[in-house]
């Protein structure tokens, strides 16, 4: 019973980090679509990358203890930490800017919950 209590907190610590990691990146996506850069890194703007960066890492401290917690559930990992990496990164010129992208975010967001 030991082993299957300690995969049920396990599991509950998972659910709220969840909850905790799609906090933090609302509210990243907020200040985002309220015209702030460097969230999606788009630019090569050291200053933006600066500011930005204690949430990214925020985002990816949690993002790593979640991905550990599944895997120790046989869960998948993490896809929306995944998503959020894959849509970071340079973008072609005619791309939309980062609050635009963020607004979209919010919107994706909202309709899953």
């Amino acid at each position: 019973m030991a082993k299957a209590d300690r995969l049920d907190r396990l599991d509950k610590q998972r659910i709220d980090w969840e909850a905790d990691y799609r906090a933090a990146l609302i509210e990243a996506l907020k200040v985002t679509a309220a015209g702030q850069w460097g969230l999606f890194d788009h630019r090569a703007d050291k200053v933006a990358r600066k500011a930005v960066a204690p949430t990214i890492e925020a985002l990816e401290d949690l993002a790593h203890s979640i991905d550990e917690a599944r895997e120790t559930l046989f869960l998948e990992p993490f896809e929306l930490h995944r998503e959020f990496l894959a849509a970071r990164g340079p973008v072609a010129s005619n791309a939309v800017g980062e609050p635009k992208q963020a607004r979209a975010w919010l919107d994706r967001l909202a309709a899953e919950k």
